[in-house]
């Protein structure tokens, strides 16, 4: 996710007040239950990161029937009404859309998480919980951006069971078994060394998790 966050809105907004406000504004927003957030810019290492690894990945998916979205793509877990910007989202078999908000993706395949100090618990709990609920979702990408280590989350028989593999190594490669390619760590983290570490700001607040299923 991207860097730091601002403190969640007071001012309870619509939906459509809501979208009218993204399509306006410079920066982006998450959305939940009226409440809305702003989401700081990236830092240089979660940008290169993220850079690298929708490079990888889109190269990778050229010819297949799967396209690669980069951070600016909103997408709404219609199960649970959370409007959010992942870092990335692959999308296969054809985007399907909000039937409304045209600009707003419906079905992701795989969705990635650049993780920063100031976001990590927010995206391995609360946003994590609202991406479990997607359907058409079967693989989530959490990667490290001051270290190699990207996590990967796949679901198993299209059900509420998820499978935890990590890698780390020199030379390894990710999996991505929904979309049939690799991706290695070489390229998603190539030239990390040229940037100099960064202080972390302190956690903002968050959306909270999914309401439970009725």
């Amino acid at each position: 996710m991207l860097g730091a966050v601002e403190p969640l809105s007071t001012a309870s907004l619509s939906v459509d007040e809501y979208i009218a406000r993204e399509r306006a504004a410079d920066g982006k927003s998450e959305y939940l239950d009226g409440r809305t957030h702003a989401m700081a810019g990236g830092s240089p290492r979660h940008n290169l990161v993220a850079a690298n690894l929708t490079a990888a990945i889109r190269t990778r998916l050229r010819g297949t029937p799967c396209v690669a979205l980069t951070s600016d793509q909103r997408i709404l877990i219609e199960d649970t009404g959370l409007y959010t910007y992942p870092d990335l989202a692959v999308v296969c078999g054809g985007v399907r859309v909000h039937p409304v908000f045209t600009d707003t993706v419906v079905n992701p395949t795989v969705l990635a998480e650049v993780l920063s100090p100031s976001t990590e618990a927010y995206d391995r709990g609360a946003k994590f919980a609202h991406y479990r609920r997607i359907e058409s979702l079967r693989e989530v990408l959490l990667v490290a951006r001051d270290e190699r280590f990207v996590e990967r989350f796949v679901r198993l028989d299209g059900g509420d069971t998820w499978r935890l593999d990590t890698w780390a190594d020199e030379g390894a490669a990710v999996p991505l078994e929904s979309v049939g390619v690799q991706v290695p760590l070489d390229e998603i983290y190539e030239g990390l060394e040229q940037l100099p570490p960064e202080d972390a700001p302190p956690p903002p607040t968050r959306l909270p998790r999914p309401k439970p299923r009725r």
